[in-house]
């Protein structure tokens, strides 16, 4: 009966351990950016301090290792608990101490983790339990543990509990490994009475987290954003925030500011209108990316449209914009117009698996700011996207700012070109992000700037336009490499851009 308890609790204790992980990944993920670099550098610390949990559990008595093993799950379930949450916290009081804070936390908990299957085993040993037996059990549920949170966390967790709730709900059950320990070997324990309370009280603040999480992760991200959170939820893909102050309705990805509704509309009229214009006649339009709607509000105000096909990769990001009365008033119900098809699928893998051409392209995504959106704005992806361009087509791309970023702003022109695509960058002034740019691009059609515009639109002149395609000597063309999935120096230039622009 022990060895199987203690063997069950090897596969509780394995998913607890890599869930810890997991939520301090997506966590610096979603308020650092560079999910890559930021997973990465956490598996590595955990990993080490694993490595140096398990060389100190060589140092608990024989006497005392069934008591240790029991303060070691409780001291975890109580620090991996309250994790996700503190974290939050200290970045809403002290950004620049996030990091460190991080990998203190990560450190910890990974060492102790480290330290509980070789207590296990031992424990399992005093049992006489067979050594190959022994092993092969133990392993066998340590990894089995592992790959059941691996499926679980980005699946259901995440998406429907949120990181507070998930580190609460797995330090519960950390605890109680702890207690049912504690009742396994009550007669073996000289301080039974002092654990059963420990474990109480840990088990009692787990209950009590779970129920208050979403209050304090509620509160944080006031303090983060400064106004008052209208939408905020995980998806398996990104943190969706919304928030507003009087008539400014803010989203936020992953700590991002993706649109003010103060000024939004000069963003969406530059990328849509010059590019609609200049075609004259065109039908059948795509769309990368643009969830919000707020690009293809601005395309629907062009007659001679018949189709849009958005692709955006996250179905809540659509969800939530297509039936918030907010915003939908902001995009004026533009994903409920029977013109629009909406696919919720990853924009490189769509457009392999299809053969339309489209007469305009509208390339509407997030910044290269790690590797998976890097690969949206690489030399193959724009040679898959040139098949689907109509023989007159014209296509734009968002290409961040060639102010703040102009480094990543160029290599997207340089990846556009060596696709062998011809552009034509611009630029302007978007008061809540910046100068901001945008690349128009075809194959063969020469693009002539627009000097007149037979929709209606509130920024958008002669004037403005001619303006948005001169560059000054603090935004002139640089020479830069193009964006090939093998390297991506693209994001290389935009987090080495960006992190000078914030000095």
């Amino acid at each position: 009966m022990h060895n199987r308890v203690l063997v069950l609790s090897v596969f509780v204790v394995a998913s607890c351990g890599l869930a810890y992980e997991l939520i301090a990944g997506a966590l610096s993920s979603y308020l650092l950016g560079d999910s890559i670099l930021q997973f990465s550098s956490i598996i590595g610390c955990y990993l080490f301090a694993m490595g140096v949990g398990a060389h100190l559990s060589r140092y608990v008595d024989d006497d005392q290792v069934v008591e240790r093993f029991i303060d070691i799950e409780l001291l975890i379930a109580l620090i991996g608990g309250l994790s996700a949450t503190f974290l939050f916290l200290i970045f809403a009081w002290s950004a620049s101490s996030f990091r460190t804070v991080l990998y203190v936390i990560v450190f910890m908990i990974g060492a102790m983790v480290g330290m509980e299957i070789p207590l296990v085993m031992r424990i399992l040993n005093d049992r006489k339990t067979e050594f190959k037996e022994l092993v092969s059990r133990v392993l066998t549920f340590d990894y089995l543990g592992a790959l059941a949170v691996s499926l679980l966390f980005p699946l259901v967790l995440a998406p429907k509990l949120g990181l507070a709730r998930t580190a609460f709900l797995f330090g519960l059950l950390n605890a109680g490994v702890g207690f049912w320990m504690i009742r396994l070997f009550k007669s073996e324990l000289k301080n039974a009475r002092l654990l059963q309370l420990k474990a109480a009280i840990v088990i009692g603040a787990m209950i009590l987290g779970l129920g208050l999480s979403e209050r304090v992760t509620s509160w944080t991200e006031r303090q983060l954003y400064g106004d008052d959170v209208v939408h905020a939820f995980t998806s398996p893909y990104q943190r969706i925030i919304v928030t507003r102050w009087n008539d400014d309705l803010r989203l936020f990805i992953n700590g991002n500011l993706q649109f003010s509704s103060r000024d939004e509309y000069r963003y969406h009229e530059a990328l849509v209108h010059p590019v609609m214009q200049a075609h004259g006649a065109a039908k059948k339009i795509l769309v990368l990316g643009g969830g919000d709607g707020l690009a293809v509000r601005e395309l629907l105000k062009h007659p001679a449209v018949e189709s849009i096909t958005l692709v955006d990769l996250d179905p809540q990001m659509t969800q939530l914009f297509s039936t918030s009365g907010p915003l939908t008033a902001l995009n004026q119900k533009a994903l409920s117009n029977a013109k629009v098809k909406i696919v919720n699928q990853d924009a490189m893998v769509w457009l392999d698996g299809h053969k339309e051409q489209y007469d305009v392209v509208i390339i509407d995504l997030p910044d290269p700011s790690n590797f998976s959106l890097g690969k949206l704005y690489s030399v193959p992806f724009y040679r898959l996207l040139n098949q689907h361009l109509a023989p007159e087509a014209l296509m734009v791309v968002q290409s961040t700012s060639p102010y703040f970023a102009p480094n990543a702003f160029w290599s997207i022109n340089a990846t556009l070109n060596e696709a062998r695509l011809q552009t034509w960058p611009y630029h302007l002034y978007v008061p809540s992000f910046g100068e901001w740019g945008f690349i128009v691009a075809s194959r063969t059609r020469a693009f002539v700037v627009p000097t007149q515009y037979e929709v209606k639109t509130q920024f958008l002149d002669a004037q403005n336009t001619a303006a948005m395609f001169v560059f000054p000597k603090d935004m002139a063309p640089r020479k830069v490499q193009p964006n090939y999935l093998n390297s991506q120096p693209l994001v290389r230039y935009f987090e080495s851009d960006w992190a000078s622009a914030n000095r």
